[in-house]
Order: structure tokens, then sequence, then C-alpha cells
């Protein structure tokens, strides 16, 4: 830890131990996190090189996601893992296509709380933040519908989050009861570290990831994400590498290490 982290960290702010959406920010080339942080994501980078390319195309892919979705008429949004704001932030994407789409942002992290409630009070779209875990359904579905309304369809965002949850605390139960809250033509995107993408980079990644965090994260085969979208219609192409989901330009010929997909509600 460097030795000023504990004097520049905004108040309630564990240091010590490192989140994944600081360690996201680093590889995004952003300045939030702490030098724990850093450290944990050196170790994942030493593991695979295919972690920043990989983070960089996840992004391009919520992106895109979102348009389509906005394409499709869903002008609301409930992002959940939203992790510290970026460029191309959710409301920003889906508000420039529609300025009356509603954006509900969810994460754990105070420091990304600290960040949402800077971002969104220069916002006079709707757009609001729920500090909850992803387990915590409840909460997520009852903050949600002070903003958006169930009636109508609404983009589900789990981009980059579903690893965090292992596999015995049923994360297809979670993703099935948040589906289960929404409109028919709703929208779920997914994307997910692929641990059957270079599998022995991504076994390292996930080893390195894990031992850093303190918590087991749980690297899934294209088919395991798949079960994500379980009743649901699978759009094409179907699961793939993230920077092969409708890319705009010929992809770049490199390996992410991450499988993405978008499904609507029957």
């Amino acid at each position: 830890m460097a030795a000023d982290d504990e004097t520049i960290a905004p108040r309630g702010i564990d240091v010590h131990t490192p989140h994944i959406a600081r360690i996201y920010d680093y590889w995004l080339g952003g300045k939030d996190n702490f030098a724990v942080d850093r450290a944990a994501a050196e170790q994942v980078i030493a593991a695979t090189p295919t972690v920043k390319p990989g983070v960089t195309a996840n992004r391009a892919f919520l992106s895109r996601a979102v348009r389509f979705m906005v394409g499709e008429g869903v002008t609301q949004f409930l992002d959940i893992g939203t992790g510290i704001p970026t460029a191309d932030n959710t409301h920003l994407i889906a508000q420039a296509a529609s300025p009356e789409s509603r954006v509900v942002y969810v994460d754990n992290d105070p420091i990304v709380l600290t960040h949402a409630r800077a971002l969104l009070s220069g916002v006079t779209a709707p757009t609001s933040f729920i500090d909850a875990d992803l387990r915590d359904t409840g909460r997520i579905l009852e903050g949600a519908a002070e903003l958006l309304d169930f009636t109508r369809p609404i983009g589900l965002l789990l981009i980059a989050i579903l690893h965090c949850v292992p596999d015995e605390e049923e994360p297809g139960a979670l993703v099935r009861t948040l589906m289960g809250a929404l409109a028919p033509g709703s929208f779920l995107a997914v994307t997910h570290p692929g641990i059957d993408q270079l599998p022995d980079q991504m076994a390292a990644a996930e080893k390195a990831l894990t031992d850093a965090m303190g918590y087991r994260v749980t690297f899934r085969t294209r088919e395991g994400v798949g079960r994500f979208f379980t009743g649901l219609d699978l759009l094409e192409p179907g699961v793939v590498a993230v920077q092969e989901w409708r890319p705009e330009s010929p992809p770049a010929p490199i390996k992410t290490g991450m499988w993405g997909g978008v499904a609507r509600k029957p």
C-alpha cells in the first residue's frame, strides 16, 4: 500500500483489500485505485496478456449492446456492477440515442458510490444509483422500481460481474430472479471471463485474481455462460468473444478472454 493511500482515500473506503471495480479502473487506465488494487491488477496481467484488450473490448461491447437495445425501443436500463465511471457510461450511450432513457446503476464499492454521486449531480436526465450487492436482488429491484417502470421492457446489464459469484451461490438463480421481475421484451446482456479462451492463461488469471481478491472468482466456459440465458431468446450470433458480437467494423484479431451475449425475454 502506498504511504498516502490512507490519507487520500475517502472516508470508509478499505485501502487494504483490492476491489474488482478499482482493479478494472486500473486496467482501463483510470486513476481511482490504490496500491493494493494495482498490485492485484498486475498479478493478473502477468498471468495473461489478454486482460487489457479484454476490458477494452468489454467496454465496447457494452456500448454496442446498449445502442442495440435502444434501437429495439428499450429506454430503461438496470446496470449492475457498473464500476467506477469512465467514458461512455450507460446513461451517456442510451441518452445520446434516446434522450428520455432512464438508467439505474448498482454497485457495492464506496468509491464507486462517491464517484457516481458526483457524476449524477450534474445529470438532468432520470438516472440513479443503488448501493447494493448483486446477491441482494430484492433491494436492487425495490430501488430500481423507484425510477424504472417494470411494466415496460428494461435492459439488464450484467457486464463482467457474474464471475464474482461462485457456483454454490447460484448465480443463475440471481439472473432468473432479476429477469423474472422484468416485462416481456426486456433484454439481458452478459459478459464473462472465459476459462476456455486460452485455457492455461485464463486459469492462471483466475487464480491470480482469486488470490489477490481474497475470495474466489469463477471463470466459466462458453457453455456455462450460455446457461445464464436459459429461458430467453438468445440473439445472433449467440455467446461469442465480446469483440465478435455485432462489431461495427471488423474485429481485431486478438483473444480477449471474454464471452458475451444478448438475449430477449419472450
